[in-house]
């Protein structure tokens, strides 16, 4: 039952068209800063923050900092199929 409570976490953690976003963003980019990803989705540093802390409190992303920037990637533990999934989902910046 943990796993499909997990399972049930994720989709509603990526049942938000940003970070969907944010997601596509960093798969093709590999690894991104916050001001990167607040830029290429078009929402404050603020609020993409938000976004970002919904999705690394999910573990499907992985964060480094570098002095005062922290960079953002997919995790390498996300299931492959929802990696898959969003891959295929047409990418817009809208």
């Amino acid at each position: 039952m943990t796993n499909l409570k997990n399972l049930e976490k994720i989709f509603r953690g990526l049942a938000n068209r940003r970070r969907l976003h944010v997601i596509q963003f960093l798969l093709r980019k590999k690894e991104a800063s916050v001001s990167d990803i607040a830029e290429e989705i078009r929402l404050s540093f603020k609020s993409t923050s938000k976004h970002l802390r919904v999705l690394r409190q999910l573990d499907i992303l992985d964060n480094r900092q570098e002095q005062l920037r922290v960079f953002y990637r997919v995790s390498s533990s996300l299931f492959p199929l929802i990696r898959d999934v969003i891959k295929y989902i047409p990418y817009s910046r809208e």
